[in-house]
């Protein structure tokens, strides 16, 4: 028996006619916990569908405030939004969007010491990361990889986007991919390089598809795969990639145990 109420059955009646999804599916997502670290981008879309499709609990993770030459980009924010804390302009966005969706807001940096902490908060089912800087996408996926928490991990930069989704003793991590932090300035910041307004759309979305499909228990996940798209060549390439034995973190003898936190790039995509 379906505890949908009337309302909820016409909101997401595009769900319940899937057979993937039913009302037992819709009921899974509006009980389902979601953490988005960064309100930027990749956040700002990934959020706004999960909240539209009824995801019923979802984390913003983000310590920055409202720029003007974010707006390209970043739906979840408008232009009255400038100078407030994205936290809380997505907050704001969400609930008017869906009164089903509670959101719990971190407006802070996530760290070594309070990442956990947060994926704890509400003992989130899924992370999707949203950041725009390799400190912070180390220190996700080895705070996921401790949590024993699923996450997707993407990047965007100019006309290029990628995401892998990491799950828990199934697959690679990114660690796996990425064994270390690239050198500093060795890659561009989007701020430095540019990113086509969209890509933050393409990606983000893709990244709420796999929160989704998680929490629904369907389809293929990207476990075990990175995705990549060139906007300009409009191409998708999907590689295949092996989890490391040896890898620093979830290997079979990892070498790094304790979060850590790395030096922010001078000029980061905190603006991303």
């Amino acid at each position: 028996m379906s505890h949908l109420t009337n309302e909820q059955l016409e909101r997401y009646s595009r769900h319940i006619i899937l057979k993937q999804v039913g009302g037992k599916g819709q009921e899974k997502l509006l009980n389902g916990k979601v953490l988005v670290i960064g309100t930027g981008g990749l956040g700002a879309p990934a959020a706004m569908y999960l909240a539209a499709a009824g995801v019923g609990t979802i984390g913003l993770v983000d310590f920055d405030v409202v720029d003007l030459s974010n707006l390209q980009r970043q739906i979840i924010h408008q232009t009255p939004d400038v100078g407030k804390a994205k936290v809380v302009s997505g907050q704001e966005t969400i609930a008017a969007m869906n009164p089903d969706v509670t959101v719990h807001t971190y407006n802070e940096l996530v760290t070594s010491a309070n990442i956990r902490d947060i994926i704890r908060d509400q003992d989130y089912d899924f992370i999707i990361d949203g950041t725009d800087n390799f400190p912070a996408k180390f220190l996700i996926n080895d705070a996921c990889v401790f949590e024993q928490k699923p996450f997707v991990h993407a990047g965007i930069i100019r006309f290029q986007g990628q995401l892998m989704t990491y799950v828990p003793d199934a697959g690679p991590c990114y660690r796996c991919v990425f064994p270390s932090m690239p050198p500093k300035d060795a890659v561009p910041t989007c701020r430095q390089a540019g990113v086509l307004g969209v890509m933050g759309g393409v990606i983000g979305t893709l990244q709420a598809t796999e929160a989704l499909k998680y929490l629904l228990g369907i389809g293929d996940l990207l476990n075990g795969y990175l995705l990549t798209f060139d906007a300009l060549k409009m191409t998708f390439r999907k590689v295949k990639i092996p989890r490391n034995p040896h890898c620093a973190v979830c290997g079979d003898h990892p070498t790094i145990t304790e979060l850590v936190d790395y030096e922010q790039p001078a000029c980061d995509l905190r603006k991303h």
